[in-house]
């Protein structure tokens, strides 16, 4: 007879290392499944230093490595496997893998999201050397300094009106001749002195010498090419949830990100989930944090009510939850 999991976790990112982590501390048989790089996102991330306690040695990959470490000293299995497809029509989760199976009484996915790119040329060669897509990561590093964003929706204009908090001068470059955002939002924009827009315009390239210099710019009304020097880029075109595999087995908004209570649970019994994947309105590395923790400890009470015993295997470590 094949092993069952109590805690099959689709994502190896911060929300399913920490549901891993809590997983395991509680005693439960936890595995998580990663396709690509542990850490997700984060990994890529230069800095983290808004995530608390990580002020020594603060890179999104050095602090990653940290959460696999510790979920794995309490007993996670961490699996680099392919995810392509479920059966969650039994009381047994079944989760399918490129050449095996997993089976698991419970299923948290978090897999993520994934910020949509512009694909200009020099846009994935300067990320994290002045590019980026998250003001709230990282707006403090351009303190004082003129950056631009691009966007023209309710994230860019409301993203824009953020980073002024840091930066001295603000561009905004639409593609269109009017905002798509809520009035209320570009009201607001539009009485900052630090905001200013660039009309009818796309970015041709992002360039520099190991960190962003400018941009090239392109009217598409009339043709006009022209150079725009920045200390930054911040590119708001939309972010796309990883949910290709879920679709036709939990329930997903218009946009395609699940829909999932505070407890993390969604549309089907026994299977939650947790991060950026989900509809919710901060997507940071703590909020995925926080989510996984709350994903696995209901997890643990849904085993409980459903099934006779969890699994017990054998701990590294002993504790209770903090």
């Amino acid at each position: 007879m094949s092993k069952i999991y109590d805690v099959a976790i689709i994502g190896g990112g911060p929300a399913g290392l920490s549901a891993g982590l809590y997983a395991s501390r509680s005693k439960m048989s936890a595995v998580i499944i990663e396709k690509g790089k542990w850490g997700g996102q984060t990994a890529t991330t230069e800095e983290l230093e808004n995530y608390p306690g990580s002020m020594e040695n603060p890179t999104g990959p050095k602090v990653t490595e940290r959460m696999k470490a510790q979920a794995e000293e309490f007993g996670t299995e961490c699996l680099k496997d392919e995810v392509i497809g479920f059966d969650f029509s039994g009381k047994i989760k079944i989760v399918k893998l490129s050449k095996s199976e997993i089976k698991a009484k419970t299923v948290i996915y978090a897999t993520g999201a994934r910020p949509m790119l512009l694909g200009a040329p020099g846009e994935v060669e300067l990320r994290g050397k002045g590019v980026s897509y998250c003001a709230t990561c990282d707006g403090d590093f351009f303190t004082e300094l003129e950056i631009v964003a691009i966007g023209g929706g309710d994230a860019a204009v409301e993203e824009s009106i953020y980073l002024t908090k840091f930066a001295d001068k603000v561009t905004i470059i639409h593609r269109r001749d009017e905002f798509r955002a809520a009035k209320s939002i570009v009201e607001k924009a539009m009485q900052n002195d630090k905001i200013s827009v660039i009309w009818n315009t796309v970015v041709e390239e992002i360039y520099g010498d190991g960190i962003v210099e400018g941009v090239k710019l392109k009217n598409i009304v009339t043709g006009e090419q022209t150079d725009f020097k920045t200390d930054g880029v911040f590119v708001f075109v939309g972010t796309k949830p990883i949910t290709e595999i879920a679709k036709g087995h939990i329930e997903l908004d218009a946009k395609g990100y699940v829909i999932a209570d505070e407890e993390m649970r969604t549309s089907v019994e026994g299977v939650f989930a947790a991060g950026d994947v989900r509809v919710k309105s901060l997507r940071q590395v703590i909020t995925a944090c926080a989510d996984g923790a709350i994903a696995a400890v209901n997890a643990e009470r849904y085993i409980e009510k459903n099934f006779e015993h969890i699994t017990l295997p054998d701990a590294k470590k002993e504790g209770g939850w903090v």
